[in-house]
């Protein structure tokens, strides 16, 4: 049944998407050149720099203000279940110093892993793993606090009462967010509502809003995500999660983020135009939250396949304005829940993926420039926001801006 469903799902779409081609609610393909000005536009400002007349300006971007991550399997941390080789946990933690500025636990801060046995609660596993990403200037985003798939619910959970849910519930929310306090701020709160019900179908609707200010207890400041697949890429359940979203505003839920799985499958032959991806997301922006792009793969048999649906589906989520991030569901082969999407090779050699995505944020969407300040000691340029070191009239200074600066002067003495 759930095969048929998503089969006519995808028909749906494919004849929504026609239709909308035919009656010109997409008027114009979009160009490469059209995502590039979009690009320069939101994601770029203007940097000054006063020096000494005809000095030679040098400026290094270290870092993007925009967050490109990637999920951290267990196997990084010493685990009796699969734990990498330290020759591979090395190369792993240099690749991801090297490539990424944002991570999410894969599994190590679900509720199944955390408190296995009922009132076992045992944070450790992500605790090391958040401990790895500090160390290495990294900030991490919380997945999840509840899980609604009943394929993921823990025995011991199934067990319990309603009362006994309840408060198992309470616990876990008030507990995760109260821990990372300080160090993670945001969470899925409740992951995949529109493919799964338990919580809800047990307890109600409105155990949602319960989860919600239950977790705020624990951190008041923290900001609470849905998150959901097949809502950009494939778009077949947009309205549904639209739908969602709002019931939840209107109904008092504080949900203050909205996440994307971008999964692009083989199974799905039909995918979607860029065009329509750029309004599923311009339909998501209207509740003006931000959106992040949260479990990001490719997974296609063929490797230029992945590189081209990322050098086309990249572009459009980079280019709108009310995307935060970007994180891959892993990047490496020896620890990826599909191998064949990965963009580092078990080997560690890189995919045309790996290049593609190395090409777009690295030089493509990087400032490095070497030139000369005029007659009065100006220099002004375009970059992209982050964190620079730039240096002139033998001094070197360290710099940061972004979208709400708009712009920044830096001044030489």
């Amino acid at each position: 049944m759930k095969l048929i469903s998503l089969f006519s799902a995808l028909v749906l779409n494919f004849l929504i998407i026609s239709l909308c081609w035919a009656q010109g609610d997409v008027k114009a393909k979009i160009t490469p050149a059209a995502i590039d000005a979009r690009i320069a536009e939101i994601r770029m400002g203007d940097m000054i720099i006063v020096t000494k007349p005809g000095a030679v300006v040098k400026i290094q971007q270290v870092r993007h203000e925009f967050k490109f991550g990637s999920a951290i399997p267990n196997s990084i941390i010493e685990t009796e279940r699969n734990p990498m080789s330290p020759e591979n946990r090395k190369m792993f933690l240099k690749v991801l110093s090297e490539n990424f500025n944002y991570a999410v636990h894969e599994n190590a801060l679900k509720w199944y892993d955390c408190e296995r046995e009922q009132g076992k609660v045992d944070y450790s596993n992500a605790d090391k793993i958040w401990d790895i990403c500090h160390e290495l200037n990294i900030p991490m985003r919380g997945h999840c606090i509840f899980w609604e798939k009943e394929e993921f619910i823990m025995p011991w959970l199934k067990k319990l009462n309603n009362d006994e849910l309840r408060a198992a519930i309470k616990r876990r929310a008030t507990s995760v967010t109260e821990h990372f306090k300080g160090r993670i701020e945001e969470f899925d709160l409740n992951n995949e509502m529109i493919h799964g019900d338990f919580f809800r179908r047990r307890l109600g609707y409105g155990i949602v809003n319960e989860m919600a200010w239950m977790a705020k207890a624990g951190n008041p400041d923290a900001r609470l995500c849905v998150n959901d697949y097949g809502i950009v890429d494939i778009g077949y359940n947009i309205d549904a999660y639209k739908i969602q979203i709002k019931n939840f505003l209107e109904t008092g839920v504080p949900i203050g983020g909205i996440g994307c799985q971008a999964h692009a499958s083989a199974h799905f032959p039909m995918i979607t135009p860029p065009e329509i991806v750029q309004a599923n997301l311009d339909e998501l922006a209207k509740f003006n939250l931000p959106i992040k792009m949260t479990e990001c793969n490719f997974i296609f048999d063929d490797e230029k396949t992945q590189a081209e649906q990322l050098e086309k589906l990249f572009p459009i989520y980079f280019a709108h304005p009310a995307v935060e991030g970007i994180l891959f569901w892993g990047f490496w082969a020896g620890a990826h829940w599909q191998p064949k999407s990965a963009l580092w090779r078990k080997d560690w050699t890189l995919t045309p993926q790996a290049e593609a995505y190395r090409n777009l944020v690295f030089k493509k969407w990087w400032t490095q420039i070497s030139d000369k300040a005029d007659k009065n000691g100006d220099f002004k340029t375009r970059a992209f926001y982050g964190d620079y070191v730039i240096t002139s009239n033998g001094k070197t200074k360290k710099v940061s801006f972004g979208k709400k600066d708009k712009s920044v002067q830096v001044k030489f003495d």
